[in-house]
């Protein structure tokens, strides 16, 4: 099948128009015309990850991260995002991201998350006007059993493999309904207590975030690359419901930037 197939595929799933303004999700690099050898999916592109395509002859990488973000002015390699689009395009390899606009779609990001901490009754926290049902960023969901704050935190890290769990003053409640939101969602914070969330999880979260919500919230801060790391699922359960020919490979690169001591 041609890449372009498989570009359908993950944009029917996550149409384009779901990202945000800032964003820049996408084809990155390539022409999807040419045939899929290979289909490589990672949370981030990195020298490594193309490295990765080349060898295991896979000519698509599917990231959640844009490798190009920002404006592009020239192409000298001065740095990995230069290197890496030198690289994809002397072999032929195509590079596309899906962003925030899999953040925002149902079944995205964040509803994988809510599978793996086992809520229920997941609904989207803030939603957005979209003709073809519901989307948004954020999801609240219900524990099947209240836990424990301590008991809640300690399977958090567990389950997302986090090296660092931060969160807030404990508020002596039991956890039942939790909001959370994958990568940067601070943002959503609020919108956690308006809908009466026990706990809002999330990747970062700014210092003085904490202070607003003392007593109110239990915030929860587990990492950007741990909180998204299981996008990868996403991609390959889409590309191997349509595609169940194709090479599919997640990568063994671990491409989390921060290391804990």
């Amino acid at each position: 099948m041609k890449i372009k197939e498989i570009v359908d595929a993950l944009e029917r799933f996550a149409p384009l128009p779901l990202q945000d303004g800032f964003d820049n999700a996408g084809m990155q690099i390539g022409l999807t015309e040419a045939e899929a050898t290979g289909a490589l999916l990672c949370l981030d592109v990195t020298e490594e990850v193309v490295d990765e395509a080349i060898e295991t002859g896979c000519n698509l990488i599917v990231s959640h991260h844009p490798l190009i973000f920002k404006g592009v002015k020239s192409i000298t390699g001065k740095d990995y995002v230069e290197r890496c689009i030198m690289k994809a395009i002397a072999n032929g390899i195509v590079i596309y991201s899906a962003h925030t606009n899999l953040d925002n779609a149902r079944g995205g990001v964040n509803f994988k998350m809510a599978e793996k901490l086992g809520l229920k009754d997941v609904r989207v926290l803030e939603p957005k006007e979209w003709k073809d049902g519901e989307a948004g960023a954020g999801v609240t969901g219900v524990l099947e059993r209240p836990e424990t704050e301590t008991g809640f935190l300690t399977r958090l890290k567990e389950t997302f493999g986090a090296g660092c769990l931060k969160h807030g003053r404990l508020t002596g409640r039991t956890i039942q309904k939790v909001a959370l939101c994958g990568g940067s969602g601070a943002f959503l914070m609020g919108k956690a207590q308006e809908e009466g969330a026990d706990v809002f999880v999330t990747g970062e979260v700014k210092y003085h975030d904490y202070f607003y919500y003392d007593g109110a919230l239990l915030v929860a801060e587990i990492g950007h690359y741990e909180s998204e790391q299981y996008t990868k699922e996403i991609f390959y359960s889409i590309i191997r419901d349509m595609f169940p020919g194709l090479d599919i490979r997640m990568t063994r690169v671990n491409t989390n930037p921060i290391k804990y001591l």
